[in-house]
């Protein structure tokens, strides 16, 4: 009994100073967090997807899912689209998934910076912040589950960030999805200031970009596009009440762009990678094209295995897009099989 009771103080303990909430619904048991960041003042949102009878699970079952540049993670790996969310289909197959959102995106901390004009500050939550807020997330699910390896999933600059964690903790990662991953750029997207803004309008464009013309429609329907873009701007309510509304995106990324991407240093050595490691990317990719996935596999000389897969039918965005199961099933089938 008193180990049981220790036990259980020294989770409490853990979660000191996290918030949450927790919902069911067809057998998943759905738990929302913000979890405190190394650095003061920052709140880190946090989703938990699981099944409703499982409270444990191993390091291989359970995947942190996290966004890119520009969208929160709930809008990518948890909206329900046809063939039902990312997160939800993880969870029907016994995984415990999760998702986050780096500090200045979603539902996290939005920096004082964000309230003011973008020119007012200069840019923040880069990659290096990124990924101690990565670190502030793990250290979380390591405690709250017991163990010492989680599986991660990256989606376009958090390939980069994913990736750069992999490669600082080499014995904390399971195995390493990096899906639309970043490589050397020739050029950098202009930007200004701490923070960039969307509207429907321009998002549609570089959510589509890379698609054959005649094929937008087919592939990502305009109503599929409007209720992902309904479900981003109810996580920046201060966007939304623009006219037009727009959503709200750090620029730190941006500047990392410029300053390491742009310039042939990355932000990472893939060699230094060891977990197991997936490559996965839409042929029609018009923002990190295959030819950038095929470069970091040549690099990964340092993974138990590495695996490139090449996705038809598919952009930039292929987890909001028709589809959008084969890359659902493929990173699925990815993490569920044995590790060589």
């Amino acid at each position: 009994m008193l180990i049981r009771l220790l036990a259980a103080l020294a989770i409490g303990l853990a979660f000191v100073g996290c918030t949450s909430s927790l919902s069911h619904s067809s057998g998943i048991t759905t738990e929302t967090f913000m979890i405190p960041a190394f650095d003061a003042g920052i709140e880190l949102h946090v989703r938990n997807k699981h099944p409703t009878d499982e409270e444990r699970f191993g390091s291989e079952r359970i995947v942190l899912f996290v966004h890119g540049a520009t969208f929160p993670s709930e809008t990518g790996f948890d909206i329900d689209l046809p063939g039902g969310s990312w997160m939800d289909f993880a969870a029907r197959r016994g995984f415990d998934a999760y998702c986050m959102d780096v500090r200045g995106y979603g539902r996290s901390t939005r920096p004082a910076a964000m309230e003011q004009p973008p020119d007012a500050n200069p840019p923040f939550a880069d990659t290096r912040e990124a990924v101690r807020d990565i670190s502030a997330i793990l250290e979380f699910i390591q405690k709250r589950r017991s163990v010492a390896k989680i599986n991660l999933v990256g989606w376009s600059w958090g390939t980069t960030t994913t990736a750069s964690y992999a490669v600082q903790n080499p014995d904390q990662v399971e195995k390493l999805v990096l899906y639309a991953p970043v490589w050397l750029m020739a050029k950098a997207p202009p930007y200004q200031g701490a923070y960039r803004v969307g509207t429907r309008e321009s998002v549609r464009a570089a959510n589509t970009r890379g698609i054959p013309p005649e094929r937008i429609e087919e592939v990502s329907p305009i109503e599929w596009y409007n209720k992902w873009w309904a479900a981003n701007l109810a996580t920046d309510p201060v966007g939304a009440s623009h006219n037009p509304p727009v959503l709200r995106s750090p620029n730190g990324v941006m500047k990392d762009f410029s300053e390491f991407w742009a310039a042939g240093k990355p932000t990472y050595d893939p060699a230094a990678i060891r977990a197991p490691t997936l490559l996965v990317v839409g042929e029609w990719d018009g923002v990190t094209p295959p030819s950038m996935a095929q470069e970091i596999f040549l690099r990964l000389t340092g993974a138990k295995y590495r695996r490139l897969v090449v996705l038809s039918g598919g952009s930039h965005p292929m987890f909001v897009e028709k589809n959008r199961m084969h890359l659902i099933g493929e990173v699925q089938h990815f993490l569920e099989e044995p590790t060589q």
